[in-house]
């Protein structure tokens, strides 16, 4: 839409996380740095947790395009499942062809490890949104880090999540998991500073090098609504360049960012009204359909 206008290659500000765009603050350099030394000295379990929208999903994609051919990885984006379908989950990612009926999916996994030791490769589980992970799917994750050699540990878990993975983990009945967290890293909100360079960043990786676009009061307006938090930065720059360009206004101030602010806050407020008018309209038709009201 409006890429064009600004000479712009594709869109800077896209929800989406795309290594392509990844901007190397101090809090996500700190915390790349500790997960690298971590793996490399073949510590069990590291956590990495930061509130919505931190970058937790970014920095572990770009923690996956750093693990060079030594490392073989394991993905779940999404581990909100029973221990088995997790465990399955993971056989699946590693290529395994488990046998459904028989469903012992860890020792499956155990003999993949050892093949992978054997070949001088270090396994690497890495948990997106671990915060949602049952109970007892943490206690199936915690049974793989005990499979080892007298050396080594087989396999290195990486546990990505929300504040709230911290509120899990210190569940009684999964108490040893907790004790077996080597490293464990926080993600801060950007700074000021940090705000205008992820902006200036991600506008020159989409192909932009003219002259700054947000003024510095509109920059310190996006600081003040965005609280420093990336995917909001997004969300706020997406609608103001949108607003800009609608407009004809090539340049963004403050009351553009205002103006997105109020945008977004509009688009949440329709999107709850929509949500209640929609239980209603189901609370209505459960009623039509009650044997009263049918005669």
């Amino acid at each position: 839409m409006y890429e064009k206008y600004y000479g712009l290659t594709e869109k800077p500000f896209n929800l989406t996380p795309d290594t392509d765009f990844y901007y190397q603050s101090l809090t996500h350099q700190q915390a790349l740095n500790v997960l690298m030394v971590s793996l490399n000295n073949g510590d069990g379990f590291i956590k990495l947790t930061g509130e919505v929208g931190t970058g937790k999903t970014l920095l572990c994609r770009k923690l996956l395009d750093m693990l060079d051919e030594r490392f073989s990885t394991v993905y779940i984006p999404n581990p909100y499942m029973s221990c088995n379908a997790l465990l399955k989950a993971v056989a699946d990612e590693m290529g395994l062809q488990t046998d459904i009926e028989k469903g012992d999916y860890l020792a499956d996994i155990n003999e993949q490890l050892i093949k992978n030791a054997q070949q001088k490769k270090q396994t690497v589980i890495l948990l997106d949104e671990a915060q949602s992970l049952p109970v007892e799917s943490l206690d199936a994750i915690r049974l793989l880090s005990n499979l080892e050699t007298e050396k080594q540990k087989l396999v290195q878990i990486v546990l990505f999540g929300q504040p709230e993975l911290d509120v899990v983990l210190e569940n009684k009945s999964i108490r040893q998991l907790k004790q077996r967290i080597v490293h464990a890293s926080e993600l801060q909100n950007l700074s000021f500073t940090n705000v205008v360079r992820y902006v200036e960043h991600r506008l020159r990786s989409a192909g932009y090098y003219g002259p700054g676009i947000f003024n510095r009061e509109a920059l310190q307006r996006l600081y003040k609504k965005s609280r420093g938090i990336p995917r909001v930065i997004n969300l706020l720059s997406n609608k103001a360049l949108m607003l800009a360009y609608a407009k004809g206004v090539f340049y963004i101030n403050a009351k553009t960012i205002d103006e997105a602010a109020e945008d977004s806050q509009q688009v949440q407020k329709s999107s709850l009204s929509r949500m209640k008018l929609a239980s209603q309209f189901g609370m209505l038709n459960l009623s039509s359909r009650s044997p009263s009201s049918s005669g």
